[in-house]
């Protein structure tokens, strides 16, 4: 009998067991995907939103400077000292600087249209209770609120730009929109300085204050603070969630490019702005001996100086981000050597040439310290980058602040009761309250350079 080879065996036909398992669901649908955001699209739109937003900020820049060329006016009309006197632009200062961060949050919430509206408001009631106050208390009191419309501005304008410019031109615009204030310190020393002495206090300020009714028109209707089709607010789609506001301000405090960008904007800003908001004219004319025509000369080339070092600065910084610490510790450098040149010329009065070069060397603090917000915008998400460019905001007023009161303390304690004007050198001596400040900042700057270089090399070894 033969037998089939294994091989060629049939297996026994089994039936297949049935499966108890529940049938699958249907897949969920895949939830909505955003759609995505353009980019900036830059050029002539632009532009426009871009200059409606900076007529605010000129406007604020000729209300916070209009004490620089007033100050001598103020101390005869409100009869006060320099502690007295420093008091007007350290409240208006310190108002400015506390509200950096709230102003922060409301551009992040609300658009910087609406909190730019506000602005003009504030600094119009400001400037117009400023111009009829005949004693010293209310004058106080409104350069306290024209501080707060003050605070408004700056922040809204660079969100405006960075909604409607490419991410590489934003150093660059913010650079021009520095230049762009500094015209309106140029309209401070040029023609606010002539009006006060020819139409006298109230004229003079009552109509800067009424400028505010142009520019709040000028927004109101043509400022469009995004382009078409993008989101108004910075986290697309309505039902986003919003951190709370410890959390933001804590979230942007964290990032130690925001902490380096306050101190870089506290160290480089402060010698220029003290000098040009109350202590430029005061020193030309009472220590050196100049006359108001030629102070309010070296004033304006404070400010054209300015203009300068803003233009070329953006134009560096829109091509490389590495020029940002060599700017920052050359100006720092050269401001503290300029400064001891002057301060240790003997007699306490040094030659013309050197009072031009200190003059040109601070005109170089206000660009420099725009470097601060270019860390802050580098390091920090668009929702959060109010709050972090009100942040590193503060630092420079918080050291304008503090250079303001110490000089005139010193001022009132080194010279003698009943002195009408302070001598060369006591304003030498007080002077030297620069370098506190100073030192202090550059300390800082230096240790959080190392920390912000370890962070973005463990990020691109994590990468």
């Amino acid at each position: 009998m033969s037998v089939e080879p294994a091989s060629s065996a049939r297996p026994l036909s089994v039936p297949a067991p049935r499966s108890t398992a529940e049938p699958a669901p249907p897949a969920a649908p895949a939830p909505p995907v955003a759609p995505a955001v353009a980019p900036p699209p830059g050029g002539r739109a632009a532009w426009l939103a871009w200059s409606i937003g900076v007529s605010v900020y000129i406007l604020a820049v000729i209300h916070r400077t209009s004490l620089g060329v007033a100050g001598l006016d103020a101390a005869d009309r409100f009869a006060i000292g320099a502690s007295a006197l420093s008091t007007f632009s350290i409240l208006q200062v310190l108002v400015y600087a506390a509200m950096q961060i709230p102003v922060g949050l409301l551009v992040d919430r609300f658009g910087p249209r609406r909190v730019l509206l506000l602005g003009v408001l504030l600094l119009s009631a400001g400037q117009l209770a400023f111009a009829f106050s005949s004693s010293f208390a209310p004058a106080l009191a409104s350069r306290a609120v024209l501080g707060c419309g003050d605070a408004m501005t700056f922040i809204s304008v660079l969100r405006i730009a960075a909604r409607w410019f490419p991410a590489a031109k934003n150093p660059f615009v913010a650079q021009l929109t520095g230049l762009a204030g500094m015209g309106g310190n140029l309209v401070t020393t040029v023609v606010l300085a002539d009006a006060l002495h020819r139409e006298g206090w109230t004229p003079t300020f009552t109509a800067i204050a009424l400028l505010g009714v142009a520019v709040f028109a000028l927004v109101a209707l043509f400022l469009r603070e995004a382009p078409a089709g993008a989101p108004v607010s910075a986290v697309p789609g309505p039902a986003a969630p919003r951190p709370g506001v410890r959390r933001q301000v804590r979230q942007a405090w964290s990032e130690p490019g925001t902490r380096l960008g306050l101190w870089v904007h506290f160290t480089t800003q402060f010698p220029g702005n003290a000098f040009g908001l109350l202590w430029g004219l005061p020193y030309l004319v009472e220590a050196q001996g100049m006359s108001r025509t030629g102070a309010g000369g070296l004033l304006t080339l404070l400010v054209l100086a300015n203009m300068s070092f803003g233009f070329v600065f953006g134009r560096v910084l829109s091509r490389t981000a590495r020029a940002r610490m060599p700017i920052v510790l050359t100006v720092i450098a050269a401001t503290g050597l300029g400064w001891a040149l002057v301060l240790a010329w003997p007699g306490g009065h040094p030659p013309a040439w050197l009072l031009i070069g200190i003059i040109l060397v601070m005109g170089s603090n206000g660009p420099a310290s725009l470097v601060g917000l270019d860390y802050a915008r580098a390091r920090n998400p668009v929702e959060r980058l109010g709050t972090a460019s009100g942040i590193v905001n503060m630092g420079g007023f918080i050291g304008t602040m503090i250079t303001l009161f110490g000089i005139g303390v010193l001022l009132d304690a080194l010279t003698p009761a009943g002195t009408g004007t302070y001598s060369a050198d006591a304003f030498r001596w007080a002077f030297c309250w620069l370098y506190v400040p100073l030192a202090a900042g550059t300390l800082m700057i230096l240790r959080l350079r190392r920390k912000v270089a370890e962070r973005e090399r463990d990020a691109a070894a994590a990468a």
